[in-house]
């Protein structure tokens, strides 16, 4: 048999064009469960055939570790995994079907995730093409072009879905009522698609405050609960598949989940282009760009703070200006490669907000992950001393049982020290 060369898959791929929105149907890793609940809806009201992948059994895992070499991080295993599970079940037209994963275009092994995607889809999945989100230049003949518009529906998405999951995960463990957080959940999300289809979706303190005021109308009860961060890497501190349901877990432990905002990535990827200019005098027009965008994101953000202070039901999100005064306690923010010095921010911001309990998802392979997450803890605990935080690592050999016994530990731990 002919050997494939190694052009095959780097020049030779079908390519994504604006056409196939008429033809295809999207596949996306379920990357990020809440504001993917917004995004997906906001895509099929442009006139996307969008699905959110929601395969997460062990064949997916096996798939991934067919497909992907040993050195390739957990993150992109899952997604390989993922992709190629949906493709051989059947389910779909495989002539009209395409991939779609985002790039950041930073020093993260994310950013070579398509070459690696087509490579494994290449001999199986010849017609299926791989379509890139991305804002760096990365895939220029295949690119999902985003115009201001829909761009700005998506910026708004992001807002709404972390106000959703803020809030849910300060209901959920209170609830008096089976599933009145759920109820909640679904009422809001129903209401902000509502806005996108009638109009409106831009008046983000309107819409805020009803979500908020819908998860503030569960009756909740005044029983304490031990409070748990979760930060990492972003796609297993999102991810149910990558963080194998941390969030449930938590939930089923009778804990609080604190999940820091998605709105922290963004303005973290943003002012990292400042900081550029700021440390190493590189991209003085680019950074001027980014610093405006950056005021006006963080501006909305305060809003959303101010309006859950007035509200009085919920703790605020983070500010992210205090988050960049917690990073500069522990790390040079010049530390940026994968999600750097937001790391122990959020860890840092956590403490200082009450939240003592953390765990630090990290997957194999995500090297930026282990040195400014693992390799920052005992800074963060010399201190605040009563921060009690757990290293949790995820790869395909870890087991789910050793990952849950380890985290019980920790709340073992907070239980004795909160006296609960």
């Amino acid at each position: 048999m002919e050997e494939k060369s190694f052009t095959d898959y780097t020049t030779e791929y079908p390519k994504w064009d604006k056409f196939m929105k008429r033809t295809h149907k999207i596949l996306v890793p379920d990357m990020l469960p809440w504001h993917f609940l917004i995004i997906e809806k906001v895509l099929r009201l442009e006139g996307y055939d969008l699905e959110i992948l929601k395969n997460e059994s062990r064949s997916v895992i096996d798939e991934g570790l067919k497909h992907v070499h040993n050195d390739t991080c957990y993150p992109c295993l899952c997604v390989v995994g993922q992709f190629i599970d949906a493709l051989k079940s059947g389910k779909y037209d495989l002539e009209h079907t395409a991939i779609m994963m985002t790039q950041t275009g930073g020093g993260c092994r994310a950013s070579n995730y398509m070459p690696l995607i087509r490579k494994a889809i290449k001999n199986e999945f010849p017609t299926v093409p791989v379509v890139s989100i991305n804002f760096s230049g990365l895939e220029k003949d295949s690119t999902f072009k985003i115009g201001i518009p829909l761009f700005l529906k998506l910026a708004f998405s992001i807002l709404y879905g972390d106000t959703v999951m803020w809030c849910y995960n300060q209901t959920k463990p209170y609830e008096i009522e089976s599933c009145a957080a759920d109820r909640a959940r679904d009422e809001a999300v129903n209401f902000i698609v509502s806005k996108f289809e009638k109009g409106g979706y831009w008046r983000y303190k309107k819409i805020n405050k009803k979500i908020i005021d819908i998860f503030a109308a569960v009756e909740k009860s005044g029983k304490k609960k031990i409070k748990v961060g979760v930060v990492g890497e972003i796609y297993v501190k999102y991810s149910s598949l990558g963080n194998n349901d941390l969030e449930r877990f938590l939930l089923y432990e009778n804990c609080e989940p604190v999940i820091p905002a998605l709105l922290d990535f963004i303005l973290y990827c943003i002012i990292n282009v400042v900081n550029d200019y700021t440390l190493y005098g590189h991209g003085r027009v680019k950074a001027a760009t980014y610093n405006t965008v950056y005021k006006l994101v963080h501006r909305m953000q305060r809003n959303v703070i101010k309006q859950f202070k007035e509200d009085g039901n919920f703790e605020p999100v983070h500010d992210f200006e205090h988050l960049r005064a917690c990073a500069d306690k522990v790390i040079n923010q010049g530390v940026k490669m994968g999600e750097g010095w937001l790391i122990p921010a959020e860890m840092a911001a956590l403490a200082e907000t009450g939240v003592k309990n953390i765990v630090c998802a990290q997957p194999f392979g995500c090297l930026p992950n282990h040195i400014a997450g693992k390799g920052v803890i005992r800074t963060l605990k010399s201190l605040y001393q009563d921060e009690n935080i757990v290293a949790v690592d995820y790869d395909p050999s870890a087991t789910k049982v050793n990952q849950e016994n380890r985290i019980k530990l920790m709340l073992a731990t907070a239980r004795e020290n909160e006296g609960l």
